[in-house]
Order: C-alpha cells, then structure tokens, then sequence
C-alpha cells in the first residue's frame, strides 16, 4: 500500500502536469485565433475544455489527501458518491460538519453560525452553477462527444450540454479556470484550517465576484481581433527588416 503522503504527492505532481497542459493548449489556441483558423481554434478549445475539467478533478483528489484532512473512512465516503459534483459537495458538507462539531444534524442557520451557514450556502451554489458544468461538459467530451453531446440513453443530441459546449471559446474557459481556481482554494482552506478560511473567505469570493463580472463584461470579439491585429503587425515588421 501507498502511504497518504505518497498519494498527496502523486496528486500534486498530476495537477502540475495538467497545468502544462493547459497552457501548452492556450498557447497553442491563441496562435490558432491569430491565423484565424477557425476549425484549429475549435480543436484547441475543445482540448481547452477537457483539460480543465481533468485539472478540477486531480484539485480534488489533492484535497482529499491534504494533511489534516480527512480520514480514511471520510475519503470513502466522498468517494461513494458517483458523481464528482456530488463528491465535492460532500467534501464542504464534512469539513462544515468537522469544524462546527454537527455531526448528524442538519446544516442550517440555527446549527451553525449564521455567518458561516450564509458561507456554506454560497460555497454550495458556486459548486453548482460554476464547477457542475465543467464537470458535466468534461465527462462529454471524454466520451468523444466533441460536437453533439449525447444524453444518458445515447439517443438525442442533450441541448443544454450542447448550447454550453458552443458558447465557450478560450476568453472564457481562462475565465472558468481562474473561477475552479478560486474556488478549490476556498475550499482548501475549509478542509485545512478553520481560521484561515474564515479569515480569506471575503477575499477569495471577491475573487470570484470579479471573474464573473468579467465572464459577463469581456468581449470575446475584440480578444479575437488583439490577437489578429498582433499577428498581422508582427508580420509586417519581419517583412519590413
């Protein structure tokens, strides 16, 4: 058997893998958009999407082997639940749990802080609307579903999976990763240390206030045309030497 420590390490090492990974693939996606190579950037961006929802994972394998973490019977249990969605939302549930002694009861305003419940109910709906999708959309295209997510039953084309996967471009899965980012840190510090969570909270989730208000604000299109305008410029001046 593997000592905890070693996984830790293991997971560690995966996360900054799939990080080079990542960036390899930004890379190579911006010189796509500066070519304007549309099916090349479709490609990257795809890749872009996959890998990220890979990175979000191996965050979360690291948080489960994290020192003074969980025990062995709690990783168990996370790892019961199927899904990854709901594997991260029983990670936040158990460290709530450990930290503000509510073994068994429900988690609400009365049982905890007010303050802190108000924390856990915005770090439960972040799971759900920021991480779930990419989640979602990962598991699609590891399945090889790359234009036409499939539903459960392979039978139709899933319209909302598909909507999702056609309004990304690479402005804003950066967005989305700075977002799981910020996120996996918050909960981090949940799992680790009490004091430090409660400490950073407020930061971190600006964090995350000012991603989303850049998700909604910055346009992919003027993006696009900085980094033709770029590429065109550099031409020219090769030429002109």
């Amino acid at each position: 058997m593997v000592s905890d420590d070693k996984l830790y390490r293991f997971h560690v090492a995966n996360i900054r893998a799939v990080e080079i990974a990542l960036d390899n693939t930004a890379r190579s996606a911006r010189k796509a958009i500066s070519e304007e190579s549309n099916s090349a950037t479709e490609s990257f961006v795809r890749l872009y999407a996959l890998l990220l929802g890979v990175w979000a994972e191996n965050r979360l394998k690291k948080l489960l082997f994290e020192n003074r973490g969980f025990s062995p019977a709690e990783r168990s249990r996370i790892a019961a639940r199927e899904a990854q969605h709901d594997q991260w939302t029983t990670v936040v549930e158990l460290a709530f749990r450990k930290h503000y002694q509510v073994p068994n009861a429900e988690l609400s305003d009365t049982t905890l802080p007010f303050s802190s419940y108000a924390r856990y109910v915005g770090l439960m709906e972040l799971l759900e609307k920021d991480l779930r999708p990419i989640i979602e959309v990962r598991n699609k295209l590891a399945h090889g579903q790359w234009i036409y997510p499939l539903n459960n039953d392979g039978t139709d084309v899933e319209q909302n999976k598909y909507q999702l996967l056609n309004n990304e471009n690479l402005l804003s899965l950066q967005y989305k990763k700075s977002l799981v980012s910020s996120l996996s840190d918050i909960v981090h510090d949940l799992v680790v240390s009490l004091p430090t969570f409660e400490r950073d909270f407020d930061q971190n989730y600006r964090k995350i206030s000012n991603t989303h208000n850049n998700l909604r604000t910055r346009s992919y299109e003027a993006y696009v045309r900085l980094l033709v305008r770029k590429k065109q410029d550099g031409i020219r001046k090769r030429r002109a030497r």
